[in-house]
């Protein structure tokens, strides 16, 4: 009798798991390069969302360090962007790659990619969350205070 590591190593794709494989490839080649796309527009729009946000109608003067303050935000949340989206471009290229090749070692690389970007995201998550709660946590004794 074999044991369950054993049996997991003999683990084989079929053509029904190969053909999932290559549509998710596609579509996280879609989705990855929507995502580079946004960053650009993002750093574009970054450069110019002071000057956007003074010469909008019936808008308030805005304090001039308030355009870099908009820029760096912008880029920041631009870098973040940037590797969640990275690794779904990678593991669709080496997901491509392994499929055509049928090389285990790439496929074990695109799986690896995979989980970078859903470990980042939920790292993500996690700070977000938590951030959340400080802002609601200040605001409770904030409220309380007044």
């Amino acid at each position: 009798m074999q044991n369950a590591i054993t049996e997991l190593e003999q683990l084989t794709l079929n053509n029904r798991s190969k053909s999932f494989l290559k549509e998710t490839a596609k579509w996280t080649k879609f989705l990855s390069i929507m995502g580079f796309i946004g960053i650009g527009l993002m750093v574009i729009f970054s450069f110019f969302a002071g000057t956007i946000l003074q010469n909008l109608p019936n808008a308030q003067p805005i304090p001039m360090d308030m355009g870099l303050t908009l820029t760096i935000t912008y880029l920041v949340i631009a870098v973040l962007y940037f590797f969640p989206v990275y690794y779904l471009f990678q593991f669709s290229n080496k997901m491509k790659t392994a499929l055509l090749t049928k090389n285990d070692d790439t496929l074990s690389d695109a799986f690896e990619v995979l989980k970078s970007h859903y470990k980042f995201i939920g790292v993500f998550a996690i700070i977000m969350i938590s951030i959340y709660l400080l802002i609601f946590v200040f605001a409770m004794l904030g409220a309380a205070m007044a």
